[in-house]
Parts: C-alpha cells; sequence; structure tokens
C-alpha cells in the first residue's frame, strides 16, 4: 500500500468514524472505544461505563483534529487509543522533534490524564515490514477471540516493527494472561507490551 493511498484511506476512515461513532452510541449498551486510524473497538460490557466511553470519543476526536492540523503527517503515522482519560501513542516518526511534538499536542486536549509514549523513530524500510505488522495485528485479534471468546473485543492492538501493544479494559485478569500467553506463538512477535488496566 503507498503513502498516499494509506493517507487517503486514513482520512476517508476518519469521516465514516465521526457519525458511525455517535450513532453507535445511542444504539449499543456495551458502547465504542476509539482507536487508532478511525477503527472502534467495542469494550465488553461491565468493564466500562458509557459515559466515560464518551468522553474518550471525545477526546479521540480532538487528538485527530490536532493530529490532521499539525502537518508532519502525525495522523497517518500515529495511532492513539484512549482509556479512561489515559492516551497510548504508537507509531513511527522520523525524529525525536516530531515524537516531543506529538505528546505536547495531546496535552492540549481537555480532559488527558496520561500519556504513554511508545512512538518509535525510524521508518519501515519495506512495503513487506508493514504488511507483516498488519499480518501480526490481524493473528492477534484472531487468536484472542479463539482464546476467550467474545470478551476479546474488550482489547486494543496495534503491532509496530513485530511489537504487539495490548490495550484496553477488565475486570478478569487471568483471561488477559490467557490471551498474552497465547500472543508469543505468531511468528515474527518480538515483543508484547501490555497497558490493559485491570479493575476490581
Amino acid at each position: 500500500m503507498g503513502f498516499k493511498t494509506k493517507k487517503t484511506l486514513k482520512y476517508f476512515l476518519l469521516l465514516l468514524f465521526i457519525p458511525v461513532m455517535f450513532t453507535i452510541y445511542s444504539c449499543s449498551p456495551a458502547g465504542i472505544l476509539a482507536s487508532g486510524g478511525g477503527t472502534a473497538m467495542v469494550v465488553a460490557e461491565g468493564d466500562k461505563s458509557l459515559g466515560t466511553v464518551v468522553d474518550d470519543a471525545t477526546i479521540k476526536v480532538n487528538l485527530a483534529a490536532k493530529f490532521l492540523s499539525a502537518g508532519n503527517n502525525l495522523f497517518v503515522n500515529i495511532n492513539t487509543t484512549v482509556l479512561d482519560g489515559r492516551v497510548l501513542l504508537t507509531g513511527l516518526v522520523e525524529n525525536q522533534e516530531i515524537r516531543i511534538e506529538a505528546v505536547r499536542l495531546v496535552w492540549e486536549v481537555e480532559g488527558i490524564k496520561e500519556v504513554i509514549n511508545e512512538i518509535e523513530i525510524g521508518n519501515r524500510d519495506s512495503i513487506k515490514d508493514y504488511a507483516n505488522d498488519v499480518w501480526i495485528t490481524t493473528q492477534a485479534r484472531a487468536i484472542a477471540t479463539k482464546t476467550i471468546g467474545f470478551r476479546a473485543i474488550a482489547y486494543n492492538f496495534e503491532t509496530i516493527n513485530g511489537k504487539i501493544y495490548i490495550a484496553g479494559i477488565t475486570s478478569r485478569p487471568e483471561q488477559l494472561d490467557s490471551v498474552i500467553e497465547a500472543l508469543k506463538v505468531i511468528k515474527g512477535v518480538k515483543e508484547i507490551v501490555n497497558y490493559v488496566v485491570v479493575k476490581e
């Protein structure tokens, strides 16, 4: 997938994401949690209140607007996951200055409680590397679903250079442990970074 195609697709998904997001709030008791690239993650029952989800979604939309207007392709190169006002940043940027700028912009958004910066400096050497990360993410979602069933939708997966980042909120730590253990068998996975919040 070429850069222009990827960028166009991401803008298109954002435009689709905003109206769909609010439609889902009105008809889904589970709610929705915004994640990177205009995709969405449903949060399983009992793990997150609808009010908090709406607040996180507002933060997500405001972050997208910030990144769109900032230049440096921040919107294209950085994924954001928002959980209870905590923002996880993943992606690849060209230099440390852009990485710092992304964090600065996040803190300008109202409602942010914490920023977890996992943005890496570098570039994807080939389309093959990008495709491999996409493949790993797809495998992670499939394996999580096979391992714990429907509750796998409570987790968001992002892969950067073979490193899987897991975010979400759960009240069942034993299921999270099962998912993490299952992900270790995916070919090409170098590391699993866990940012799931466990609530009593």
